[in-house]
Formats: C-alpha cells, sequence, structure tokens
C-alpha cells in the first residue's frame, strides 16, 4: 500500500487490533465488498453515475448495510467502518476502471474527522493512487444525526471542493437532512428520499413536495435525484417533472459488476412520448385568507365614547353600517347603524342618554375574524341564528388589533366567487378535475408533441330526465357518468376531468382509446335506463315540455362522444383542442348518439 493510501487506510486498520467482534473480524478479513447501483440521467436514459454500497458475506447475519451498520455502532467501530467503505468501493471501482461518477457514503462527523486528521490533499492522493480521478466522485453526505459544527462542515466543503470532489446530501426529507445544511454547504446535488418518489403517481402532496424542493433546488443551482423508483408510473411522473436523476430498482439494481446501461423497461418509459397524469390535489373548498377580502377600514371609538360621539361618527361616514368599540386597540364591541339612528332619533333621547356610555346600545358579543384565519370560517355568520351577525357584520383583527370591518354582503359576494374558482379546480359533485386542471393537462400534452385524442362527452336528453326527475337523481346520472369515464380510462395514461354539469372530458393516450369511448357508450345507455321508473323504460322514455315548452317524447338519456385526435404541432393551445373537441362533440349530438371522430388535422394551419 503506497504511503498516502496508508495514511488513509490507517484510520481503520489501527484500530481493528485486539477487536474480536463480528465486523472487526470481517474488516480485518477484508471481507465486505461494495455493489454498484446506476444513477440515471432522465433525459438521456442513460447511466449518469453509480452508487456503492457495502454489503456483508453472502448468506451472513451481516449480509445487509443495515446489519453491518448496527455491528458497527454496537462494536464502537462506527468511524473506522464508514473509512473502510469509502476503501474498499474505491479500490474496486478503481480496479474495474469504470466510466462515470462514483458515488460515496459518508457521515458528516466521519468526513470531518477525515479532514481534520489527514486533509483534503491526502484524501485526493489516495483516490488518485487507486486509480480514480476526485472530479468523478461524489461525497454523499448521510446524517445519522444532526449536524452540531455546521460552520465547520461548511469549511470543510470548501476545501474538499478546491481538490474537485463534489458534494451530495442524501435522504433529503427524512427528518435529518435540513434546509439549512442545503443552504449552507450548497451540496452539487441532493438525493430526494425515496419516501416522496415511491407513489408519487397517486399521491398529490408527494407531487406538491417534490415541485416545491424543484423550485428550492433551482434557487441553490443543485441537480435531484428522486430515490426509490420501483414502477413505471412512478417514473413517469418524476421524469415529466423535470428531475434530473433517477434511482431505483426499476432503473437499475445494485450488483457487483458494474452496469453500463438502465434496464430495458425503463428506458421505454423514459423514450415514450405519453406523458403521465399526474395525481390530482383534491381541491377543498378552503376559500382563502381574509386578507384577501376587501375590508372597510372603518373609525374605531373607544368605551368610554358617548352616543352623541357615535351619532357624529355615523353622520360624517353615511355609508359606514356598523363602528368597532375598542380599549387599547382590542375591540370590545360592534354598534350597529340602523339601530342606533333609530335610538337615537327618539324624543327626548339625545338629552336623556346623549352623554352616556355608546355600550349601552351595543352588541358586546361581536364576531371577531383574524385576517390569517381563512374565509370558510365566516361561512357560520350565514347560517347562524343570530341574525346580527348578518347586518352588524364582523370585525377584522390582525394580531387581535383592531384593523376593520367586514359585512354580511362582502362575505356572500366573496364566499360564491371563491367557490366558483374552487368549481374550477375540482367539481365538487364528482371530485374529477375541473377546467384549470383539464386546461393545464392539454398544455402538457401539446408540449411533449406526442399524440393524444380528446373527446368531449356530453348527455343527449339530459334535461328532461333532469325535469322530470328532479335533481337528485340528476346528480346520480351524472356520477354514473363520471363512474363510467374513469372505469374505461387507464390511470397512468388518461386524463378524465368534469367540465361542469354533464359535460365530461377524456384526454387519451391509451391505444384502444375508440374501443374505450364505445364501452362508455354501450355501459351507459343500458345503466342509465335504471335510472327511469318502469314505466319510462317499458316505452323507452319520458314525455316532457321541450325547451320551447312543446310537450314531446324524449327517448332515455344516452351519451354522445366527440373525439379529436391531436398530432405534433396540430393545435397550437390547450383552447383550440377544447374548442374543436366541442366542435366534434355537437356533430356526435347531431347524430343522436355514440362517437364521432373529427378528421384529423395534419400541422397547424398558417
Amino acid at each position: 500500500m503506497i504511503d498516502h493510501v496508508r495514511l488513509f487506510a490507517h484510520e481503520f486498520l489501527s484500530a481493528l487490533s485486539g477487536r474480536e467482534g463480528p465486523l472487526a473480524c470481517l474488516m480485518r478479513a477484508d471481507a465486505l465488498h461494495p455493489v454498484f447501483q446506476p444513477i440515471v440521467d432522465l433525459k438521456s436514459a442513460t447511466v449518469h453515475a453509480h452508487e456503492a454500497l457495502i454489503r456483508g458475506p453472502q448468506g451472513s447475519r451481516l449480509q445487509s448495510a443495515d446489519a453491518l451498520l448496527g455491528a458497527a455502532q454496537a462494536e464502537g467501530l462506527l468511524y473506522e467502518f464508514e473509512l473502510y467503505c469509502v476503501y474498499v468501493a474505491l479500490r474496486q471501482w478503481g480496479q474495474q476502471r469504470q466510466p462515470g461518477r462514483l458515488f460515496l457514503n459518508i457521515s458528516a462527523h466521519a468526513l470531518e474527522r477525515l479532514v481534520a486528521v489527514d486533509g483534503t490533499q491526502t484524501l485526493a492522493r489516495a483516490m488518485r493512487t487507486l486509480e480514480v480521478s476526485p472530479r468523478m466522485v461524489v461525497l454523499e453526505i448521510t446524517e445519522h444525526e444532526r449536524v452540531h459544527d455546521m460552520d465547520g462542515l461548511v469549511e470543510v466543503a470548501r476545501a474538499l471542493h478546491a481538490v474537485g470532489l463534489s458534494l451530495a446530501l442524501d435522504d433529503f426529507g427524512d427528518g435529518r437532512s435540513s434546509l439549512r445544511l442545503w443552504s449552507q454547504i450548497r451540496p452539487d446535488i441532493v438525493k430526494i428520499d425515496k419516501y416522496f418518489s415511491r407513489d408519487i403517481s397517486c399521491s398529490a402532496d408527494k407531487l406538491k413536495t417534490l415541485q416545491a424542493l424543484l423550485q428550492i433546488a433551482d434557487v441553490f443551482g443543485t441537480a435531484l435525484v428522486a430515490e426509490g423508483i420501483e414502477n413505471e408510473a412512478d417514473l413517469r411522473v418524476i421524469r415529466d417533472l423535470g428531475i434530473a436523476y433517477g434511482q431505483g430498482y426499476f432503473l437499475g439494481h445494485p450488483g457487483a459488476e458494474v452496469r453500463p446501461e438502465i434496464l430495458a423497461a425503463a428506458v421505454e418509459v423514459l423514450h415514450d412520448t405519453r406523458v403521465a397524469v399526474m395525481p390530482e390535489q383534491r381541491y377543498v373548498a378552503r376559500m382563502g385568507q381574509l386578507r384577501h377580502l376587501s375590508l372597510i377600514h372603518a373609525p374605531a371609538i373607544g368605551c368610554r365614547a358617548s352616543n352623541d360621539e357615535v351619532a357624529a361618527i355615523f353622520q360624517a361616514y353615511p355609508e359606514l353600517h356598523a363602528v368597532a368599540v375598542v380599549d387599547d386597540e382590542r375591540p370590545q364591541a360592534i354598534i350597529n347603524r340602523q339601530q342606533f339612528m333609530d335610538h337615537y332619533a327618539t324624543l327626548y333621547f339625545r338629552e336623556i342618554f346623549g352623554k352616556k356610555s355608546c355600550l349601552l346600545h351595543a352588541n358586546q358579543q361581536p364576531r371577531l375574524i383574524e385576517r390569517s384565519h381563512d374565509i370558510e370560517e365566516l361561512v357560520g355568520i350565514l347560517t347562524s341564528q343570530d341574525q346580527r351577525y348578518l347586518s352588524d357584520g364582523f370585525i377584522v383583527t390582525e394580531n387581535g388589533r383592531y384593523v376593520g370591518l367586514g359585512t354580511g354582503e362582502q362575505l356572500v359576494r366573496s364566499v360564491t366567487e371563491l367557490r366558483l374558482e374552487a368549481a374550477r379546480h375540482a367539481n365538487p359533485l364528482t371530485s374529477l378535475p375541473g377546467n384549470i386542471p383539464i386546461s393545464l393537462h392539454i398544455k402538457r400534452l401539446i408540449e411533449s408533441q406526442g399524440e393524444f385524442v380528446a373527446c368531449y362527452i356530453d348527455m343527449n336528453n339530459f334535461k328532461p330526465f333532469n325535469d322530470q326527475y328532479g335533481y337528485w337523481r340528476g346528480d346520480e346520472m351524472i356520477r354514473l357518468l363520471a363512474r363510467l369515464a374513469v372505469a374505461h380510462s387507464d390511470p397512468q395514461r388518461d386524463f378524465v376531468g368534469h367540465v361542469g354539469g354533464d359535460d365530461f372530458m377524456i384526454l387519451f393516450q391509451s391505444d384502444d382509446w375508440a374501443q374505450r369511448c364505445e364501452r362508455i357508450v354501450d355501459e351507459f345507455a343500458q345503466q342509465a335506463r335504471e335510472l327511469f321508473d318502469e314505466a319510462a323504460r317499458l316505452c323507452g322514455g319520458i314525455h316532457a315540455e321541450d325547451r320551447h315548452g312543446v310537450m314531446r317524447f324524449f327517448p332515455c338519456t344516452t351519451v354522445s362522444i366527440g373525439a379529436v385526435q391531436v398530432g405534433c404541432q396540430a393545435y397550437r393551445d390547450a383552447e383550440e383542442v377544447a374548442t374543436q373537441a366541442a366542435l366534434a362533440k355537437r356533430e356526435a349530438k347531431l347524430a343522436g348518439s355514440g362517437l364521432f371522430v373529427m378528421p384529423r388535422r395534419a400541422t397547424v394551419p398558417a
């Protein structure tokens, strides 16, 4: 062993003398070995790097990395074990003369101690002696406990960068790796804990988390690696999010021999132009914060103010519906204008009560709302049996201090507007994505330059049915169509949205989209009949008024589907696709029912 390699190895070799623990014996016998798992460039579908993972003898109780780490802690050899792992991984990598980068796991504590004892130059020379270029090595900081000397680690990171080594944070998001650590040491790469990758194709919360981490990575100029990718659906979502690198069993298993290529199934996914159907976050009807609601910045009066002073305020502000009573900026009561002025105008009121306390005719139990609270919390005012809350409105506070007033009219208008906005994200009847997610998915499909089919679905003769049987049964029919649309769509390839009312949109990437549409048409025609009464089923429909008030016969409700096949550069934007799909739906309805396919457009017209 050459001198600087010996210096590097001395740290763990000397500690093994006289140790009789199972791990110490394995280390002395050089009986541990590395395996290498590929880290994949998700854009090019090629191997970007390999991570070295240590293993014990095959079939032994110390075969797994977790068992080895537990033994190291039990035998008091954690630092020495980490250095040994780095050494054997470098040695094996150098012997195989592999291209690409090598990721090596090491804790912050071990890294600081190694640099303090041997220095970064010795570490770099040892790597070169083992025929590994420092510029191709990424030291992956694994945190078993929180970093206590953050400033010291920052200096170590600078020294390591100076000799050409790169740094990565491992398992970010597992509770040990912190955002502060990311911010201060500025790693080249951050590996996202596998918890956030697993089942991301069906978890909107995990999707939002990764989207947020991508924004942070962009600020810091950091590349991300998504760990734990184990199936096609998760890989497709992670690819479409724009995460640079991925790692997991679906991409490649760890092995003693380095794999130059990723698994064929993963290559197929990464080269596939079809986009992922992102899991939709259920749009809960949270109205947003009160600070987004228009407030009345009205003057307030003190608790010792007289009725005459209240009257003077109402005379000075003729549009003011109420005035708040405060004590050291803390609301105590509210005085309704109409009620107060009715009293104030009575005979002898001013002479008897004009100089008396304003609290005489005040509501001393006003509704107080913090600006940071959700508007949804105010909906109780609309349904409260105490109608004073509607006429008086409410007092708005900031950190408990008075800032203004709100009215019942403002509240009704804002709640209505915000609930309409919520319905654009997710239909409250079916919980399917609304117009905004539909448009965003069409945009993604167009940008992917792949092929897809936009299908607009509408019911025939739904209004007479709804008028005849009422909205309750009408809603049941809408939910039936929603269930069938979802049931006959591939959740990983096809996007189902609810435009509104009895209108739906399916964005198909499945090759057999036409057969799926036909099944929706056929099954709906059968199942919808069960929602009619027996007499209507026997005669095949109902008698009802048409839009002109004329009584006529309407057949049982069916569905029409208009389909638009979208190829590369065939349409400019989501609005144009939606418009063509609506036209195709109109043609399908004119035909009575079933599927109508719009003639294919080749390219965007000039």
